[in-house]
């Protein structure tokens, strides 16, 4: 099988909010209706994060629209969905939000080998003087973009 991979969802404004410091993948558990649903761009993560409970990490607040071909047998739109990773790693990531204090966000749902997966990251919250640096060093990038378009 190839390992192509391709995003279903993205959260664009984690980015914008937080510092992402470590990303990693992570599997997650999806009845059939949302995995149908998700390959139609049916979902959200706009106010989605991840919470470590008894050694289990779980995605709360992710919105997967209800698959629209789907009859009595469709999912609830905002239960919370268990991720799936190794133990060491579940208590590392547990470790490090509870001394550092760093949180948990998911970044975005992709299809790796036909199979949903989700990169979840460990960040830290942007102050507004940050915000307000990214926000202008994105705007001076497409000011030298345009720049180099129109000088050609």
């Amino acid at each position: 099988m190839s390992d192509q991979k391709q995003d279903l969802v993205s959260n664009r404004r984690a980015t914008f909010n937080y510092e992402i410091l470590q990303t990693f993948e992570t599997g997650i558990v999806l009845l059939g209706t949302e995995i149908k649903s998700l390959r139609d761009n049916g979902g959200s993560l706009q106010e989605a994060y991840v919470k470590i409970f008894d050694n289990e990490i779980w995605l709360i607040g992710c919105n997967i629209a209800p698959y629209r071909y789907g009859n009595v047998h469709n999912h609830e739109e905002r239960r919370q969905r268990k991720l799936l990773m190794h133990k060491r790693e579940i208590l590392r990531l547990k470790e490090a939000t509870h001394e550092k204090g760093l949180t948990l966000i998911p970044l975005a749902f992709f299809l790796k080998n036909g199979r949903v997966k989700v990169r979840i990251a460990t960040a830290k919250g942007k102050k507004n003087v940050d915000k307000r640096d990214s926000i202008r060093e994105k705007e001076d990038t497409r000011k030298i973009q345009r720049a180099l378009k129109n000088a050609t």
